[in-house]
């Protein structure tokens, strides 16, 4: 915290005609408030924090609060990893226009997010008209997160048709794949332009899985709200709900006991294992190496057993409080003698399915070049997490934003330039070392402390962010909390929402048998992304 200062002057000094400076409920958020006048000179500002300051597009959040000021705001969030500190810029939305300037042209990151204002709030980010998630069906005018919206209104259906990109040519096909796809993934449509195999174009349409889960949350107790964020992906059930429940405490200024700390980052790091290492099995699977795909899945099948035996739920849920954690993984000498196991099994476990692969040449010829994201494009598009590691970018929130206990631990980011499967892969396996690693570091640290914390009634009209790190990338939740501290407003975004517009880059020019494989190694959520 040590360079907030400096930002307070920086900004300031540059901006301080347009903006006013506040500090957040939380100690490392400071507020940039944009002065209504000063709307057209929002892409500028917006440039100016990404490439002068060298601030990172988090996530952007849109609020209906007429119910309490007259008016809509938009909180452009910002991460400066420099001073651990969270630059979140407040605007104005005048409701008798709904228009704001777009910020793509400046920052394409933003494309989706200002895309789905739209969408959900009828707010426009001129001259990003584009529809994303609501499909062709649905209304131009009704628009459900707006308050005065019944989540069980009956919404008339209107006639659309989806609004694919055509590639013209001689020898130019389509390729439709989904929605209903075989095997139990979830629903997505994607169209493949092709001329003979090489993939020319792909186009994404998702939202098949949304389930109106921040718009479930309005009014509800925050507390009870727990159960519903382990249901927003189900392989990121506890990160999810470990993110929502830091948005509470950091919102409500509530110390968390060290035990559950540990505990809830030994719990993330468990997360985090048995996903990488199913993700390699899948990744072998998809191209024909069945050998290699058995002994991963054998060893996640471990895993998962582990989370049961440690915690009573294989996808570790309903360990996840406000204020700390429910359950305690070393609170019996068999679980603690089962987790020190696991890690010196699953440590050899890894190493061997590693050197299975790296000896195998016909499944190196598959996997290397392949799918290949290149730095630049990560970059531009604002991808984050695993994937941006493999494509060379340095960003883990547990290094940057450190939380839970990850600023009493050492571990290296793992990182590769490549960009393609294979990198994407060997950053799984790195990062499973390392957890393994954290997991040996944590073991027994303050054992027979308090697990909760005291939770006082939570404090109405604050706001704050909760973030970790999830195996897939960076979790953050925003929450705003009423007049009664119900929910008022809970924004939800999932590492898969930044990068699925990646995939599209990735496939372009390889060949059609070969997307699977592309496909599986960002394995990104269709729940988690449509929410």
């Amino acid at each position: 915290m040590n360079d907030r200062p400096d930002y307070f002057t920086l900004i300031g000094q540059a901006l301080g005609d347009r903006l006013e400076l506040r500090d957040g409920a939380a100690p490392n958020e400071l507020y940039l408030s944009l002065k209504p006048e000063a709307l057209s000179s929002l892409p500028d500002i917006v440039a100016l924090l990404t490439r002068s300051l060298g601030a990172r597009f988090t996530t952007l959040v849109a609020n209906d609060e007429r119910a309490l000021n007259g008016g809509f705001f938009l909180y452009y969030v910002f991460s400066a990893p420099a001073g651990d500190l969270f630059l979140i810029l407040q605007v104005p939305v005048d409701p008798r226009h709904m228009e704001v300037p777009s910020v793509t042209p400046v920052l394409e990151a933003a494309n989706w997010f200002e895309r789905e204002l739209k969408d959900w709030f009828g707010i426009i980010a001129f001259p990003n008209i584009y529809r994303l998630a609501v499909h062709p069906d649905w209304p131009e005018d009704v628009h459900h997160m707006l308050k005065d919206f019944r989540s069980d209104s009956a919404v008339p259906r209107v006639p659309g048709t989806f609004d694919f990109k055509r590639v013209e040519g001689e020898g130019v096909f389509e390729i439709p794949v989904g929605p209903v796809h075989a095997g139990i993934i979830e629903p997505g449509h994607f169209r493949f332009s092709v001329a003979g195999e090489p993939i020319i174009n792909l186009d994404v349409q998702l939202f098949y899985t949304h389930k109106g889960t921040e718009k479930l949350a309005e009014g509800m107790d925050p507390r009870r709200a727990v159960f519903l964020a382990e249901r927003i992906s189900g392989d990121s059930s506890f990160a999810h709900a470990l993110a929502f429940c830091r948005c509470i405490e950091r919102l409500s200024g509530l110390e968390i006991p060290k035990r559950a700390e540990v505990v809830r980052t030994i719990v993330l790091e468990l997360e985090r294992l048995y996903n990488h290492i199913g993700d390699m099995g899948a990744i072998l699977l998809d191209v024909g190496y069945s050998v290699g795909a058995a002994s991963a899945f054998e060893l996640k099948e471990r895993f998962l057993s582990l989370n049961e035996t440690l915690t009573g739920s294989r996808l570790l849920r309903s360990v996840a409080a406000v204020g700390g954690v429910r359950r305690d993984p070393e609170d019996a000498v068999p679980k603690r003698q089962a987790l020190r196991e696991a890690v010196v099994t699953g440590r050899e476990g890894l190493e061997r399915l590693y050197d299975l692969i790296m000896s195998t040449s016909s499944v190196l010829d598959r996997l290397e070049t392949t799918g290949r994201l290149s730095r630049t494009d990560a970059f531009r598009l604002g991808i984050t997490g695993m994937a941006a590691r493999a494509s060379g970018i340095d960003r883990d929130f547990r290094r940057d934003h450190p939380h839970c206990a990850y600023s009493r631990v050492r571990f290296q980011v793992a990182q590769q330039k490549e960009g393609d499967v294979l990198a994407r892969l060997k950053v799984r396996v790195d990062e499973a070392r390392e957890s393994f690693s954290i997991l040996e570091q944590l073991l027994q640290q303050h054992l027979g402390e308090a697990l909760i914390a005291p939770v006082s009634p939570v404090p109405p009209g604050r706001c704050a962010l909760g973030y970790v790190e999830g195996w897939r990338g960076e979790i953050v939740h925003w929450a705003m909390t009423g007049p009664g501290g119900e929910l008022f407003r809970w924004k939800i975004t999932d590492p898969s929402f930044h990068n699925w517009r990646a995939l599209p880059v990735a496939v372009r020019n390889n060949i059609v048998p070969d997307f699977p494989v592309i496909n599986k190694s960002f394995n990104l959520s269709y729940s988690g992304n449509d929410r």
